[in-house]
């Protein structure tokens, strides 16, 4: 009986193709739109996990302030303390715990090369940046601590930087300015993607000389182990009470960074996906008024039907697989348009956008969901109609 009740539905609704597609448009569109926006928002989660992933494991951030990443952050804004003397009590009492660590400034400034002009982050850090943040070098060397205790102008380009400013020769031993400053390059970063290839690298103590710059943006440490991550934050933490109130810092794990932007993101991914959702029920309000008309389209049938034996269950059970039928092909061929366009995105633009398979089965069962909830009343009121006066029907 069901696979009768089916085949019945196809040719009903390939009786008026036309109708049937424009019906089924909302709960296309819908699907669709679901499937795409959650794909983007993974590809969003896909990113930042990488971006973290290349900076290595183990990290630990000192921040200025007292930072909730769930929260406002300026809800806590406070006066940034953090300056030499902090950096000095971490590297003497948490030596144990800490394999690398460097002060961290970043800035925003002009590079010039002859004519070429190009806007960067200048990262500035000490001789273990590089060991910190887990950068490799694809040419010359990084700054060393004699170049830090000198003030010496010296610069590590990222790999975006040293194509944009030397595409057809060596980097190394040319000069470039930042902001009308000479610095001499002395190192290209490998690629790494994102935002890491577009920044420079300069000695921490020539920024405070030379951009008067007095306190640190964070301080960036590396773990000896992962085991041990927990017992150095609390360990920093302790060293930096020596001169700072509770209030005045956060130590943060790259971990817990980490968790809670994705953690944001999955929200965002959500609700963005939840307002794409409504376009859903658009859908399933326009499949419910068709299957109105075509239950009085039909009212003639309906009748005949029952005159030969149907039960009003019968009528029911075969409108509900007509509005399910509507609803379930437009969502396969939304799911599929949006699994398409995530395949395009991740092939042509170079982003990592991806379909979860949750995503699918949420947006199918939503589609499947809405044929049911918007074709019950047309299937009740077909089930309803008197047989007599339904044959009389014009």
């Amino acid at each position: 009986m069901i696979k009768e009740l089916f085949k019945s539905a196809i040719i009903s609704l390939g009786a008026n193709k036309t109708r049937t597609f424009l019906t089924m448009l909302g709960i296309i569109i819908g699907v669709f739109a679901v499937v795409t926006l959650i794909s983007i928002g993974q590809g969003i989660q896909n990113f930042v996990t990488d971006r973290f992933s290349n900076l290595g494991s183990n990290l630990i951030f000192v921040a200025p302030g007292k930072l909730d990443l769930r929260g406002d952050p300026g809800a806590n804004y406070l006066t940034n303390k953090l300056d030499e003397k902090h950096f000095k009590l971490v590297e003497t009492y948490s030596s144990d715990y800490i394999q690398y660590l460097t002060p961290m400034m970043e800035i925003g400034k002009s590079l010039t090369y002859k004519n070429k002009t190009y806007y960067s982050v200048v990262q500035a850090t000490n001789e273990e940046g590089n060991l910190a943040y887990n950068v490799e070098l694809v040419s010359g060397k990084f700054f060393e601590k004699s170049d830090v205790s000198a003030r010496n102008k010296v610069v590590v380009l990222g790999s975006e930087v040293a194509r944009e400013f030397f595409p057809n020769q060596e980097a190394l031993g040319n000069n470039i300015k930042i902001e009308d400053k000479v610095f001499t390059v002395i190192g290209v970063v490998r690629e790494k993607g994102g935002q890491l290839d577009s920044r420079v690298y300069i000695p921490y103590t020539t920024a405070k000389r030379l951009f008067n710059i007095d306190k640190f943006s964070a301080l960036v440490m590396k773990a000896r182990s992962p085991e041990i991550v927990e017992s150095a934050i609390k360990s920093v933490k302790n060293s930096l009470l020596r001169d700072l109130e509770e209030t005045e810092f956060t130590v943060l794990s790259q971990k817990e960074i980490l968790d809670s932007f994705t953690s944001i993101l999955a929200n965002i991914t959500i609700g963005i996906g939840a307002i794409a959702a409504i376009s859903l029920l658009v859908g399933g309000i326009g499949i419910m008024n068709i299957m109105l008309v075509t239950v009085t389209e039909r009212t003639r049938e309906i009748g005949l039907r029952k005159a030969v034996g149907a039960t009003p269950n019968n009528i029911a059970l075969q409108f509900m697989v007509e509005a399910t039928s509507l609803s379930v092909i437009g969502g396969l061929i939304g799911t599929f348009l949006g699994i398409l366009v995530a395949f395009i995105i991740k092939t042509y633009f170079n982003f990592n956008a991806e379909v979860p398979l949750w995503s699918v089965i949420l947006a199918f069962s939503f589609s499947f969901a809405v044929g049911v909830i918007f074709g019950t009343y047309p299937a009740i009121k077909a089930s309803k109609k008197d047989p007599i006066e339904a044959l009389r029907y014009e």
